[in-house]
């Protein structure tokens, strides 16, 4: 698992008072930094393997300005050519939001998708989430 710590800024706050559901996406992708960095260690766009195929999220409460929102992250499902994240979104202790990724291990030069590799595949396995 992976932990990521974000802090809610004021232009993020809606005119409801509380944090735009547009913006927990974007902290969910900020939680699943380091999970690309399996496949692209230096974040480099010209070797880039991943391409987003469907995500979900459920809003369980309302996230403030008022204090740092952690956002857990996990591997939930590793397949031959695609693999699910699973995070978590806790902010004061009590969780927020949940939501899931799938990713396709993707070759752009040739526009298909790939075998994930054995190599990632063990990475990936580190951190798979245990329900």
């Amino acid at each position: 698992m992976y932990t990521t710590i974000i802090t809610p800024r004021v232009s993020e706050t809606n005119g409801a008072g509380h944090i735009s559901n547009t913006v927990v996406p974007i902290w969910f992708e900020a939680g699943r930094t380091e999970i690309y960095k399996i496949m692209t260690p230096n974040l480099s766009f010209g070797n880039w393997k991943l391409i987003l195929v469907n995500m979900n999220v459920d809003y369980i409460k309302q996230i403030f300005l008022n204090a740092d929102v952690e956002v857990k992250t996990w591997i939930e499902r590793i397949g031959n050519k695609s693999f699910t994240v699973y995070e978590e979104m806790f902010q004061n202790g009590q969780i927020c939001a949940k939501g899931t990724a799938t990713y396709v291990y993707f070759n752009y030069e040739i526009q298909q998708s790939e075998v994930i590799l054995q190599e990632v595949r063990t990475e990936l396995a580190k951190h798979l989430y245990k329900k």
